[in-house]
């Protein structure tokens, strides 16, 4: 299945994807780092801004157009992550800043005795506010490890790892380091099992495939509409009842109720009128199999399970401009047989050369990657790559083609010298 999308009509939604440097059209694999926006989204956000803005419950006309704008938002991204209700959605500026919040709250009710477990797996924003938000309640941090081999999660270590003074599972849905989807529906059970919360940050893996926060039952999770295609923007789900019983840090006369008491002073309008279209053209991509007259929900099913079924095609074709690249070592999933565990995000180093000239190189090229750590310090700290510049990664997504990864496996033969295929 090479052409699952119609390529051309896709693309052509993209404005950033006309971009050319040397008369060669730019190639966006930076895409971990946030994806480029359809036009929907951007006159989404312009329309708000030129006929919509206001604040929100006035009586004029304005105001009341902004409060239905954010409401839809609230419910548009309840479809695309299968919440109960659109009162479980909170908007904030980004999932870092959101999961400092929410961690804040919890911690209010933990102390000396209690503990939590993170990953060395994990985006250091599921990580850090954790960790401090423990040492300011005293409570135990426990760290699971993963295998450095294949970069998958210990998993036999972290179910070792909870017991009866558990209070929160920290865990990334896929790595935005080394593209690893964990099991969390397994994480989840033995989490309930003991009587702890889970906290899943599912930021990298939105873009890849179906979410369904009610099939894994997790309590909180957290993603990001600038990572599918949307403006700059967190978003955090919360079971109703735990969102419901926990206490907000907010001003006295915001409302009580979720998710108002989360979603602290004036929210990024425009912002949240983005998310809703994002969501939207999302829905748009399944409207073929689901039909036009499906729900939203129905519509954003089919068209994330396309995406996810064209994500095994890249993860393949990335991997196979890797193989016998001189110097190269792919960090993560190999296995053609497991590619099925991890999204199209492959991080990798070249013996001798810092990765930071190998995405300059690439940059040059117009072939845009990200270097580093990706603020998955824990990672490349575990490698024992953190000194050495951290890794080169590549990350594609479904307004990629095959062309464009044949382009990188040119650009990188090129750049080491290494023979053509």
């Amino acid at each position: 299945m090479n052409q699952p999308f119609p390529f051309a009509s896709i693309r052509s939604q993209f404005p950033a994807l006309t971009q050319q440097m040397n008369d060669l059209p730019v190639i966006f694999l930076d895409n971990p780092g946030g994806t480029q926006t359809p036009a929907a989204v951007i006159a989404a956000m312009s329309d708000y801004l030129a006929h919509d803005n206001a604040n929100r419950g006035g009586p004029f006309a304005t105001s009341q157009r902004s409060d239905a704008i954010i409401e839809e938002a609230h419910a548009a991204v309840a479809d695309l992550l299968h919440a109960t209700s659109p009162d479980e959605i909170i908007f904030g500026p980004n999932m870092t800043t959101l999961t400092f919040s929410i961690s804040r709250a919890l911690g209010r009710d933990w102390g000396p005795g209690d503990e939590i477990i993170v990953t060395r797996l994990d985006h250091d924003a599921n990580i850090t506010p954790w960790v401090m938000m423990a040492a300011d309640r005293g409570v135990t941090v426990r760290w699971a490890d993963f295998n450095p081999d294949d970069c998958t999660l210990d998993m036999e270590g972290l179910h070792g790892l909870l017991n009866e003074r558990t209070r929160l599972l920290a865990v990334g849905y896929a790595s935005n380091a080394t593209g690893t989807i964990n099991d969390v529906a397994t994480l989840t059970r033995w989490a309930h099992e003991v009587g702890a919360l889970i906290f899943v940050d599912a930021v990298q893996c939105a873009p890849h495939g179906p979410l369904d926060v009610q099939a894994l039952g997790c309590d909180l999770l957290a993603c990001s509409a600038y990572k599918f295609f949307g403006p700059h923007l967190g978003i955090l789900y919360g079971r109703y009842d735990l969102l419901d019983r926990l206490t907000a840090y907010k001003v006295r006369p915001a409302k009580n109720k979720p998710p108002h008491k989360f979603e602290t002073g004036t929210q990024n309008h425009e912002g949240i009128a983005g998310a809703l279209a994002a969501v939207n053209y999302l829905a748009q991509l399944g409207q073929a199999d689901a039909g036009s007259s499906g729900s939203r929900r129905q519509q954003l099913q089919a068209g994330m399970e396309a995406i996810q079924r064209y994500d095994q095609v890249l993860n393949a074709a990335i991997l196979t401009e890797m193989e016998g690249l001189p110097g190269v070592t792919v960090h993560g999933i190999t296995d053609p047989d497991r590619l099925h565990w991890r999204v199209p995000t492959v991080s990798f180093t070249v013996a001798g050369q810092h990765p930071a000239a190998i995405a300059a190189a690439l940059a040059e090229r117009g072939i845009f990657v990200w270097h580093g750590n990706y603020y998955a310090l824990a990672v490349t700290e575990r490698l024992g790559l953190e000194e050495q510049g951290g890794m080169v990664r590549v990350g594609a997504v479904h307004y990629n083609t095959l062309d464009e990864i044949a382009r990188l496996g040119a650009a990188l033969r090129q750049i080491l010298h290494a023979p053509t295929h």
